[in-house]
């Protein structure tokens, strides 16, 4: 009879292996002895893992898994996650480098558990968008309720279980900071049950959901700032690994990074970034929080330089700090604010260091923090904050607690003299007094400062407010009020520090990407940052999930696009400033229209009048979106500088997709062309099977020599 499969009965046996390593002088020896706990665990009744509930979403894969079936002869990693926890991220890069050490056919499978903390988590579209922003390429399966969670007695996130070929229970790591001791004992059992020929090299059947995505020009923007003087915006474009600086309309004047992720300092066009957060813009300057290599950087826009402030390229576990800038560890700073202590203005910047729990300041120049001595230029050094995940109000800074600190918003003018915190775990938002370091409650959570779990969606003040894991907050001086992204609920706040009000301000409180017609019938996705422009009356919000820059015009009562154009960008990198993944290849199946001629001149518009039918019983997937690209292979100049995506919202009635001529020609050997693709996907209209269609419409051009104004329309239809 199989003994009980939960973690409490094996930690006794695991403990005893544990205290033997700590006191092991060498790999050898370490390896021994998890050699011997595997033949002592095979010796005796396995402990079987109980298999994955049946009709849960997965991710990254073609299908469900189970222990009996795909996983049979793999060593599986179990990654209990849910996706706001730093923690969690934390130990993300551990995964991918055993990933690059171990394939599926070395026998070895990591599985993602997401076991959701806020009810916003448990949203499969939700836990997909975190699976693309934090790249990762396992399955993933959306455990919403957490049943294996709580039949295996996990009990924090995150949680690493590791499981035999037969679906036995081997081994488990609680927490982050286990990179040597994961790599211990997943090499050991790869041997070992490679040794007993137990181990199997079958495939698992994966599909990237990215692979099917469309591009964007924004991936999952992170922060944005304004440097009203310059009117100049600041956009922390987090997927893409870059930062932009776009002129007030909209215009690109700088793309620093990306593509892909990297750390490297020197010339704009050779900087890279690794999921860069918060952001900070004043005059050419700009400062950075390089939040996944845990650096802060610097971009001169005068000199085309980015350098290197604080951190040392890996996670730290410093919790005081004080060494000069580039030799302080640091860990997942998440947002930054110019701050003035002891010195000359803005001579500090305020960092949210969310991966310890804590608030630092970098000294920019000579300077002094309250009740310390002074510090020099280029200091890195703990403000606020014990390290202790916690809700912690207290007087004294080093004796407060905070909760995954994500957004920062100072507030130096009396009577407020404090800087603001969008502290995301505890679902609050707290003040951190500049003169003194004392921390108070402002809105949300609740009075116990281990409860971490006072989440919610009310309007009130104080502590009667609920939030639900905000990560932006903006000062509006003019007005005395305090902006918040409230990103679990989807909304934009306002609170006024004096009677601690919190009201919302935008947003439906469901996920969604409507303007209008009002704020509050305007809908977000997560929004992560927020900034405050023309005197507070405009509100600049990163709506993350949606991957897209919204203004809020709280004179009007409307929510807008920002436009973003890269047309004429000065000091960009070509070569990177493309950033969104590539447009996905048509399946064979697809089908394929060849337009007759058509007859056009230089400069006008061709409108590509979309009109698209479903078969019968079937309606458009909410949960995948369809959309279309505009190509001219072969002659990319026709589309340069213009929308080639977006989004097929339905079918009720035809979409026009304007495509507008160059003035001037450029010469070309073959007959031009537009190809318009469209993938739509759709599901039976009372439920069960989906699928996907896919189609495109090339339309050859006849383009005469003399430029003329106006429009030509044609009409691509198809019936799938």
């Amino acid at each position: 009879m199989a003994s009980k499969c939960n973690l409490s009965a094996l930690f006794p046996i695991q403990s005893q292996l544990d205290n033997a390593l700590d006191n092991a002088t060498n790999q050898q020896e370490k390896e021994n002895l998890v050699y011997q706990y595997l033949r002592k665990l095979d010796d005796n009744d396995d402990l079987r893992i109980p298999d994955f509930d049946e009709g849960l979403e997965w991710l990254n894969t073609e299908g469900p898994l189970s222990f009996t079936r795909e996983l049979a002869g793999k060593v599986v990693v179990l990654d209990f996650f849910t996706y706001c926890c730093i923690n969690c991220i934390h130990i993300l890069p551990d995964l991918h480098q055993l990933e690059k050490k171990h394939s599926v056919k070395d026998g070895l499978v990591i599985v993602g558990v997401h076991s959701a903390k806020f009810p916003n988590e448990k949203v499969l579209q939700n836990v997909r968008s975190a699976v693309l922003r934090y790249n990762i390429t396992h399955p993933v399966v959306n455990d919403g309720d957490a049943r294996l969670w709580h039949e295996l007695e996990v009990t924090c996130w995150p949680t690493l279980v590791l499981v035999g070929p037969r679906g036995n229970l081997l081994f488990s790591l609680v927490g982050e900071g286990h990179r040597e001791r994961l790599a211990l004992f997943t090499n050991t059992s790869l041997r070992h049950y490679r040794d007993q020929v137990l181990l199997s090299g079958h495939l698992v059947g994966t599909k990237l959901y990215r692979d099917s995505l469309p591009p964007s020009l924004l991936s999952f923007p992170g922060k944005v700032a304004v440097d009203s003087s310059r009117k100049r915006l600041a956009i922390a474009d987090t997927g893409h690994h870059r930062v932009l600086v776009v002129s007030s309309i909209g215009l690109v004047l700088y793309s620093i990074g990306g593509p892909e992720s990297g750390r490297k300092d020197g010339n704009l066009d050779e900087a890279t970034f690794c999921s860069p957060q918060g952001i900070v813009i004043k005059g050419d300057t700009v400062f950075v929080a390089d939040t996944e290599n845990h650096l802060i950087r610097k971009i001169d826009l005068l000199k085309g330089q980015v350098s290197t402030l604080a951190g040392v390229g890996y996670q730290g576990t410093d919790m005081e700090g004080g060494a000069m800038g580039p030799q302080q560890p640091i860990s997942s700073p998440w947002d930054l604010a110019l701050g003035t202590a002891g010195g000359e203005e803005d001579n500090m910047l305020w960092v949210a260091m969310a991966g310890t729990h804590q608030i630092w300041a970098l000294f920019l120049e000579n300077g002094k923090l309250p009740k310390r001595s002074e510090s020099k230029a280029g200091t890195c050094v703990r403000f606020a904050g014990s390290g202790n995940e916690e809700n912690r109000n207290n007087a004294y800074p080093h004796k407060a607690g905070f909760a995954q600190p994500s957004g920062l918003a100072p507030a130096p003018e009396e009577p407020w003299g404090c800087l603001y915190v969008a502290d995301s775990e505890s679902s609050t938002v707290r003040s951190l007094a500049l003169k003194d370091g004392a921390v108070k409650l402002l809105v949300g959570g609740e009075r116990d400062p281990l409860n971490l779990f006072a989440f919610g969606d009310v309007d009130g003040k104080g502590v009667d407010a609920k939030l639900q894991h905000p990560l932006g907050v903006a000062w509006a001086p003019d007005q005395g009020l305090l902006y918040v992204a409230d990103s679990y609920n989807h909304k934009i706040k306002v609170v006024d520090p004096k009677t601690r009000q919190c009201l919302v301000v935008a947003g439906t409180g469901e996920a969604g990407d409507v303007l209008g017609p009002s704020l509050t019938e305007s809908s977000f996705n997560e929004p992560g940052g927020l900034c405050v422009g023309e005197g507070g009356r405009v509100l600049y919000v990163a709506d993350t999930n949606n991957h897209h820059l919204k203004v809020l015009d709280l004179d009007t009562k409307t929510v807008s696009l920002f436009p973003i154009s890269v047309e004429d960008a000065v000091d960009s990198a070509p070569t990177k400033s493309s950033g969104p993944c590539k447009v996905p290849k048509l399946p064979k199946s697809a089908s394929r229209v060849k337009m007759p001629p058509l007859a056009v001149s230089p400069g006008q518009t061709v409108n590509l009048e979309l009109v698209l039918s479903l078969p019968e019983g079937t309606k458009l997937t909410e949960d995948a979106p369809s959309f279309w690209t505009l190509s001219a292979e072969g002659n990319d100049w026709l589309v340069e500088n213009q929308v080639v995506t977006g989004d097929i919202p339905n079918l009720s009635q035809p979409l026009s997709i304007p495509a507008i001529l160059p003035t001037v020609l450029k010469a070309t050997e073959a007959s031009p062309s537009l190809t318009l693709s469209v993938w739509v996907y759709c599901c039976l209209a009372g439920g069960g099977a989906c699928m996907m269609k896919a189609a495109s419409f090339t339309q050859p051009l006849q383009i005469g020599s003399t430029p003329r104004k106006g429009s030509v329309t044609v009409t691509l239809a198809h019936a799938f």
